[in-house]
């Protein structure tokens, strides 16, 4: 088989705006080989501006309103990075961040929107919630919407479409909170240079909705419940939106490149920067010097598939094609309710008719990123029926070898080879989650462990594997001392993996900083994957925790949720949410350290930590022959979307291995239903399972829930060795 092509050129997209989505989708169908694709936004979801007013309004749904960035790039095999730029150096080709190193790029293409003026008027920025960014704007409405008592008096700064839809949606939703809904204009008329028949159908519509209009009210200042008014009026408020004319994110002048005179990126016509041809810039971020338009979301998805020629053609070295924005638009404004008006040049209608017009095309946009077409299948023609897996084997700890073939193999080793994989008086070769390797007190201890990449972020997957890898530590009750690395990175050229390597150990160090451990060295190579693992050495306490020694009445506490597994299986086959696979990635950066220091406080009788061989297999590790344990399916806490994706019959490569590793120690009537499924998920920096005296475990669990750790006593330990659960 040809080999793929070394990664050879970075391509970084910074924001997941209209034009930026269409682009990458475009790109994902016509890959150019050597090419990485990286998208970097805030939030792994990013919404369609055209539905915003639908969704407040109780129309749609988040999801339906929603393009999830992180699916479409799983999708798309593109690398996603969620965080927030802080910087831009040009001359350098980097993108600077707050937590993490700079990340290089060899084009770069820029699609943040823009946010509201607050810093012209002051108090706006301390007393308001703006409306843009809008990528968050959902979340900022439901604080808002917290504060809102009855009979409340809400206020919005602004005269645009946008602020026009926003006062209509509101007042349609909450109109039966005896709410008091003022619209702010400084102009003398709202909705500036649309036709007269479209703004007199609006203004009937505020009157309708009972939103009352200020035109010629310009604010000169804001404070906590008062808008101060140019002329000398004050105006009262409970809660304040702002939604005024956009203004450009500073970082943007901060970067030396060509700026208009408000900010924004000047671009030419084909979209590049006018200082930089490496730079790319779209949407309300950027202004097309020979064709200044105002800042509307239409325009950016007409500079979608132009920034995608475009893309690939710079990094081809071909040329590339110039755009020339409409001068008119159709503008189509939600009323609230389920009406809309249309306004384009002298033309203009409104009804119902508008709005499911409009609602067709809205929806129709969202389909191409909800259901992405299905790649072309690139496997062999033929193969051996073993050959044939119904998916591909996952990354973390889910790509795991089976347990039992793993067992075989080391019994059949400490066999032959029993002076090798035997210490004196110490653990055998897989007995324990770390090794002894030096006495007297304190031990040394060493463990190992290797992530294939779970994630598509270098800096994350480090902070993963890092994480992942010192759990057996604390597990064992030792405090980390020392590491080194073992990493694989992808065929690709010299700088493009030494930037992979930065990232990647960058987000490493930063778990070992705070752990106190010390990367000493390692080895790295090239190969098909991406891969880090570590080997991790730490001291003994004054009270170790040993792996084995449960007793018969001893409560089982496990301290993070499961199902990492299952939700990382998901995403592989586009089934996941991207704000679960959020929930499972901040779930696995959670570290152990302060749940095992309790567990020893608190006299555990054992623990060990939940990995690849999932709750029910690292359990039957503990118990040992003799004993069993008796489970409780609904005390065990599930990461959000692990059950929806059990219930539709996803399950992690791991998970029959698992299975088998226990069905010998499980009683003949039990059932594995979705419930029992997931103590066969294999997880990736799991939580801890402990053990401990059945008069012990409310206190533990308390001590562990006011350190903010979510522990729960799941189970008890029985004297037959069976395996139950209900």
């Amino acid at each position: 088989m040809k080999p793929a092509a070394q990664l050879a050129s970075d391509l970084v997209l910074v924001g997941g705006g209209h034009a930026h989505a269409l682009a990458l989708r475009m790109l994902a169908m016509a890959p150019v080989a050597g090419l990485r694709i990286t998208l970097v936004s805030p939030a792994t979801h990013t919404p369609y501006s055209g539905m915003l007013p639908g969704l407040l309004a109780g129309h749609y749904s988040f999801a339906e309103t929603h393009i999830d960035l992180a699916a479409l790039c799983a999708w798309a095999g593109v690398r996603f990075i969620r965080t927030s730029i802080t910087g831009l150096d040009p001359q350098q080709k980097t993108i600077a961040f707050s937590d993490r190193p700079p990340l290089t790029y060899d084009a770069l293409s820029i699609d943040i929107g823009s946010q509201p003026d607050t810093a012209s008027v002051p108090g706006a920025a301390e007393f308001s919630t703006p409306v843009k960014p809008v990528a968050a704007l959902w979340s900022r409405w439901q604080n808002t919407l917290s504060g809102l008592e009855s009979g409340a008096r809400l206020a919005i700064v602004g005269g645009g479409a946008g602020s026009v839809e926003l006062a209509l949606a509101i007042a349609h939703v909450l109109s039966e909170r005896n709410l008091a809904i003022d619209l702010y204009c400084g102009a003398p008329q709202i909705l500036q240079g649309y036709n007269p028949r479209a703004r007199r159908r609006v203004e009937r519509a505020l009157i309708d909705h009972g939103v009352h209009l200020h035109v010629d009210h310009r604010v000169a200042r804001v404070k906590a419940n008062a808008l101060y008014l140019q002329g000398g009026a004050k105006a009262h408020y409970d809660e304040l939106l702002w939604c005024t004319g956009a203004s450009a994110s500073p970082w943007l002048s901060d970067s030396g490149l060509p700026v208009d005179d408000r900010g924004f990126l000047a671009i030419t016509d084909t979209l590049q920067s006018t200082g930089s041809a490496a730079v790319f810039a779209v949407g309300d971020c950027a202004t097309q010097i020979n064709h200044p338009r105002p800042k509307a979301g239409v325009y950016a998805v007409r500079q979608g598939p132009v920034l995608a020629n475009n893309l690939r053609a710079y990094v081809l070295g071909q040329p590339l094609k110039s755009h020339a924005p409409q001068k008119r638009f159709l503008s189509l404004l939600s009323l609230g309710d389920k009406l809309a008006v249309a306004d384009r040049g002298p033309f203009s209608a409104s009804g119902a008719w508008v709005w499911r017009w409009k609602d067709r095309i809205d929806r129709e946009f969202m389909r191409r990123f909800s259901h992405p077409p299905v790649m072309p299948d690139t496997t062999p023609g033929s193969s051996v029926p073993a050959a044939n897996p119904i998916q591909a084997p996952c990354g973390g700890c889910g790509a795991k070898l089976a347990p039992a073939e793993l067992s075989a193999v080391l019994a059949g080793l400490r066999q032959r080879y029993p002076k090798a994989t035997q210490a004196d008086n110490g653990p055998t070769l897989g007995s324990d989650d770390a090794a002894v390797v030096m006495t007297p007190e304190p031990m040394l201890l060493q463990s190992v462990d290797s992530l294939r990449a779970l994630v598509s972020d270098p800096y994350l997957m480090g902070q993963i594997a890092a994480n992942h890898a010192l759990s057996d530590l604390y597990a064992c009750g030792s405090t980390p001392v020392s590491a080194q690395a073992l990493v694989t990175l992808p065929f690709s050229t010299a700088h493009v993996g030494a930037g992979d390597l930065e990232q990647m150990l960058a987000g490493s160090l930063s778990i070992f900083e705070k752990a106190g451990c010390v990367l000493l060295g390692g080895h790295s190579m090239q190969g098909p994957e991406c891969q880090l693992g570590f080997v991790v050495n730490g001291l003994s306490g004054e009270r170790s925790l040993p792996k084995h020694g449960l007793r018969p009445g001893d409560s089982l506490i496990l301290t993070k949720p499961l199902g990492t597994g299952l939700l990382f299986a998901a995403q592989m086959q586009g089934r996941a949410d991207g704000g679960d696979i959020e929930a499972a990635i901040e779930s696995m950066l959670v570290s152990n350290a302060v749940g095992a220091q309790l567990a020893v406080e608190h006299g555990a009788t054992a623990v060990t930590d939940v990995t690849g061989f999932g709750l029910a297999g690292h359990l039957i590790e503990m118990l040992g022959e003799e004993a069993g344990a008796s489970l409780n399916l609904a005390a065990v806490s599930l990461l959000p979307g692990a059950n929806e994706a059990i219930t539709t019959g996803i399950h992690s490569s791991g998970f029959a291995g698992n299975y088998a590793l226990v069905a010998d120690r499980c009683e003949a009537d039990v059932a594995v239903t979705d419930a029992a499924a997931i103590l066969f998920d294999p997880q990736t920096s799991g939580g801890l399972l402990i053990g401990v005296s059945a008069d012990r475990s409310r206190a533990l669990v308390q001590a562990l829930n006011d350190q903010g750790i979510e522990g729960a006593v799941i189970g008890v330990v029985t004297e037959s060795p069976a395996l139950v659960w209900a």
